[in-house]
This record gives structure tokens, C-alpha cells and sequence, in this order.
């Protein structure tokens, strides 16, 4: 059996205990990825200085925690909350979210990793519970899910602020009712909407009606203004041009003149 030799094993040691180092003394930071040093021998972990995307050198004894900086998305299914009246109302929302880069080492020495479920989540509940027990559950399923979904973005984020999360939006997916409240709801809201129907139609069969009196109205007065104008000696010499145009046409007639009122009488087949 051939032994190596002496030197060579010193070396390999030195070789194996380098790359240890090496290794131990990077971190690759990922994209949308930021980073957390901790120094052990230095004051815990680093608050002014966040690790950004991509090759860093680290002393070998510190080490780094990875946090993800892109927008995420909490989907938060089922949160039970009471109306204005007591009536209990289920609520699905998506809830936009990232940590604050800036802020990283912060968030990391006083809400931990956890941070999701430790700071966001809680606070998401509470302001919705707030903001739904402001409103009926007629409110809630029609006529006001914007301003709700407004109202919870709003004191979400006065809770988010100190607490180095960033909160992009709240998207009020879907409002869940008690049954029979869900069908007198919208019982209710067909029959305004018939209500609504039946009104148009009152008030467009009352223009129409409007519309016909002022085209009589006019038709009326355009009669009597005509009527105003005709004098006798008007429809005497009407008369004449009329007799004169019969006296031309081929057909066989007869004309009286001197008629009632002066006006020729004309007999016979046209």
C-alpha cells in the first residue's frame, strides 16, 4: 500500500477548511429577494444596511436571513365579522402587501420572519371588523362595497405603517349573507327597481302626452290664423282660378255662375 505523502495532507486539510470559509463568507441574494445580517460578534443584527439582490461577502461567522421584497398576497377566506345589527356576515379579501426594503432590518429584529402571521393578519381582522360594524347588511351587499373596501384599506394601513409593512391594496372579493336576509335583500332591491320602471314609464307617457297637446295647440292656432286671413274676397278669386282651370280640363261639366256667395257651382263627371 502506497502512502501519500506528508505534505499533501496539511494541504488538503488547509484546501477544505478555505472552501468552508469561502463558502460560509458568501451569500447569493435571489431577485426580489433582500437580506439581513447578523453579526455575532458585533451587535446582533444590522438595522442600517439591507443586503440587496445578488453576490454578497460576509464575514464567516455572521450570517444573513433572506426576506422576500415583492408584492405578495394574503387571501383571507371566511372572516366572521357583525353588521351594524348584530347579523353575523362572512368576507373574502385579498390583501396586497411587501416589506419595506429600508426597513428590512427593522422588521426582522422586531417582528421576525413571522411578521405575515404576527403583524398583518391581526390587523387585517380588526379593521374589517371595525369598518362592517359600521354597516347593515344591506349596505355591505350592494350599495356601499367600495367605500367598505376603502374604509379597510384605510385603517389597515394606519396600523401597517409603524410596523415597516408596506400595504399596496385590499380587494374585497365576495360578501357572504345569512340566506333569508340574502333574499329579502333582493326582493327589496327588484321591487325598487320595478318601482324605478314603473316611474320611467309614467314620466315617458307624460312627455308624450305633453309633446301631442303642444302639436294640437299649434295646429289649432296655425287653423285660426288661416281661418283670420281667408275673406270673402280672397275665396272669390280663389273660386275664379279654380273655374278657370276646370273651364281648361278636357272633361265634359257644367258651371253655374253665380253661385252662393258669388262662388261658381260646377256639376258633372270628372
Amino acid at each position: 500500500m502506497i502512502n501519500p505523502p506528508k505534505f499533501l495532507i496539511p494541504g488538503v486539510v488547509i484546501f477544505i477548511i478555505t472552501i468552508i470559509i469561502i463558502a460560509k463568507s458568501s451569500v447569493t441574494i435571489g431577485y426580489g429577494e433582500a437580506g439581513v445580517l447578523f453579526k455575532t460578534f458585533g451587535g446582533g443584527v444590522e438595522i442600517d444596511n439591507t443586503l440587496d439582490e445578488g453576490f454578497n461577502v460576509i464575514a464567516p461567522w455572521n450570517n444573513v436571513t433572506i426576506y422576500n421584497v415583492k408584492q405578495q398576497e394574503l387571501l383571507e377566506k371566511g372572516m366572521e365579522v357583525l353588521s351594524s345589527n348584530g347579523l353575523a356576515i362572512k368576507l373574502d379579501a385579498s390583501v396586497l402587501y411587501q416589506p419595506k426594503f429600508e426597513k428590512l432590518g427593522l422588521l426582522h429584529k422586531t417582528r421576525g420572519k413571522n411578521y405575515l402571521e404576527n403583524v398583518i393578519t391581526p390587523a387585517v381582522r380588526s379593521a374589517t371588523r371595525s369598518v362592517v360594524g359600521r354597516y347593515t347588511p344591506e349596505q355591505l351587499y350592494s350599495s356601499k362595497r367600495d367605500a367598505i373596501q376603502d374604509e379597510i384599506f384605510e385603517e389597515t394601513r394606519k396600523i401597517l405603517e409603524p410596523q415597516y409593512v408596506q400595504l399596496n391594496a385590499i380587494l374585497v372579493r365576495d360578501v357572504t349573507l345569512p340566506a333569508a336576509i340574502k333574499d329579502a335583500i333582493e326582493r327589496k332591491l327588484r321591487q325598487e327597481q320595478e318601482s324605478l320602471e314603473y316611474e320611467f314609464r309614467l314620466t315617458k307617457a307624460s312627455k308624450e302626452a305633453q309633446k301631442q297637446i303642444i302639436e294640437a295647440q299649434g295646429k289649432a292656432d296655425a287653423n285660426r290664423i288661416l281661418s283670420a286671413s281667408l275673406t270673402d274676397k280672397i275665396l272669390q278669386d280663389k273660386g275664379i282660378d279654380a273655374t278657370l282651370q276646370l273651364a281648361a280640363s278636357p272633361n265634359a261639366k257644367v258651371v253655374i255662375v253665380g253661385g252662393k256667395d258669388g262662388l261658381p257651382i260646377i256639376l258633372g263627371n270628372n
